[in-house]
């Protein structure tokens, strides 16, 4: 089925548009006004060199060398030098979609008409996007300061013919181009978005694990009542609430235990899941919203205003990097009331007469035992890596660059921090599918009931002991593709 074009104007991207184009390689074009812009601030730039003034990066050197003037014979040999000397990139390279997402980003910043570029620059970014056509781009070596130069030249090496892939035209870089490309933030923002993306998605999903462990344990949903949350009227925390309750509605479990119940109040990763859920969904939409500015702003430098070339420090990448920085903290949450939950409904000694460890003969079949204590171990990595990078400031560039935001290092925590918490959430699922086998022929809630014919649909009950190993890795997958999504 044919997809609908993304199409570039500079100011109206939004996270499903890099979604689209980073994952389903939906098309992509350029705003032809946007593109009349592109021309006049390109207009602007060689005016301003044909009356010799001087401008960063145009006509000087980079960095601490701003002091040295470049002669205007040497302007392509400037720009290409930048390059070169900037794909400087080490370790593994980003995966495929983090790419193409920083090629859409960077090409909607060139058409914003701020750049100083000429339209060449941003088509040959969305040809090759069109063509899937994505240079490799090693993922360490960027402190985002001056934007995240060396993914961001890597990425431009390929555009001027010296990359590890063939691009249609390769192009040559005048005044100010290769400068306006390595300026930005648009690796770090690519990661960033994607992950909003993925941990909404996860956010929801652990609604459903939640309300099935609780079902799975005998709970009480009375904690998740309306009245509650508007007495504390956190956003989030009153649409958590709102999932809960329409997953746990119309249960027969419920009802079996409404009236003989000796609990009178469960443990709080059961019934203060909505107001640490909310809090987790306060901290995405702060995310959220940093990184959907982020999208559309110019963070290049210097910047083309009419007939003004201005430097400043838009490049600077600590808003994404606290983004960043504030996911991996949310979602490390998350995980770490996932685990909670799987101790609850695995343990004998706080199951509500679930057999232990789930297994179907206890002793002499192990059940789920190990697969809390891997969600044991990815909730210490979690906690480990939610140690904010944006505050690990390590001057650069002779100290012209000295407070930097280190939004690479940021974007590598909270990648790896969500892959772990989707597979906690993932052995949650599997563990509260386990435990409503044992309550049958009771029929749980019309919407854990979905939950947990989804989790069967990749993972058959557990009756006797095997490795799970797959089970979670496809339940995570599940998990991924938003199959778990109330």
């Amino acid at each position: 089925m044919s997809q609908s074009p993304v199409t570039l104007d500079g100011r109206s991207l939004s996270i499903a548009d890099v979604v689209a184009v980073a994952r389903r390689n939906a098309p992509v074009a350029l705003d032809a006004q946007a593109l009349e812009a592109v021309k006049q601030s390109r207009k602007a730039v060689e005016a301003a060199v044909e009356r010799g003034e001087t401008m960063y990066g145009v006509n000087t050197g980079f960095g601490k060398l701003a002091h040295v003037r470049i002669p205007p014979e040497q302007a392509r040999q400037l720009q290409l030098n930048l390059i070169r000397s900037h794909a400087s990139g080490v370790g593994e390279p980003l995966p495929q979609d983090a790419v193409r997402a920083m090629m859409l980003l960077r090409a909607n910043v060139l058409v914003r008409g701020t750049s100083g570029v000429r339209p060449v620059l941003p088509e040959l970014l969305v040809d090759m996007l069109n063509r899937q056509i994505h240079p490799s781009v090693p993922s360490q070596g960027s402190v985002g300061a001056s934007g995240d130069l060396a993914p961001l030249a890597h990425l431009a090496l390929a555009m001027i013919g010296e990359g590890d892939v063939k691009v249609p035209r390769p192009i040559t870089l005048e005044a100010k181009e290769g400068l306006a490309f390595v300026n930005g933030t648009q690796a770090q923002t690519g990661i960033a978005t994607l992950l909003v993306h993925d941990a909404w998605t996860l956010w929801r999903a652990a609604h459903g694990a939640a309300a099935m462990s609780l079902e799975a344990v005998r709970g009480s949903p009375d904690p998740f009542d309306a009245r509650i949350h508007d007495a504390r009227p956190h956003q989030w925390q009153q649409r958590s609430a709102e999932l809960l309750r329409q997953l746990l509605a119309d249960s027969e479990i419920r009802e079996s235990h409404r009236e003989n119940d000796p609990r009178v109040q469960d443990a709080y990763s059961l019934r203060c899941s909505p107001q640490i859920l909310g809090a987790v969904g306060e901290a995405l939409a702060f995310a959220e919203r940093l990184v959907t500015t982020e999208l559309n702003a110019a963070t290049d430098n210097p910047l083309v205003f009419g007939d003004d070339v201005l430097s400043g420090g838009n490049f600077h990448g600590q808003p994404i990097a606290l983004a960043l920085d504030v996911m991996g903290i949310a979602i490390t949450t998350l995980a770490g009331l996932a685990e909670r939950r799987i101790e609850r409904v695995v343990n004998p000694d706080l199951s509500s007469g679930l057999p232990a460890f789930l297994a179907r003969d206890p002793g002499l079949e192990s059940g789920f035992m190990t697969v809390q204590i891997a969600a044991a171990a990815l909730v210490a990595d979690c906690r480990v890596l939610a140690t904010p990078a944006s505050v690990q400031s390590v001057p650069t560039e002779g100290n012209q660059e000295d407070v930097v935001p280190m939004g690479m290092s940021a974007a590598w925590k909270a990648n790896r921090i969500l892959a772990n918490a989707e597979r906690i959430v993932a052995i949650e699922l599997l563990a509260g599918a386990q435990g409503l086998d044992y309550l049958k022929p009771l029929r749980p809630a019309t919407g854990v009931a979905r939950v947990y014919a989804a989790v069967r649909h990749d993972s058959a009950s557990l009756t006797a002991d095997r490795p799970l190993t797959a089970d979670i890795e496809r339940v995570a997958a599940g998990i991924r593709a938003g199959r778990f999504s109330p």
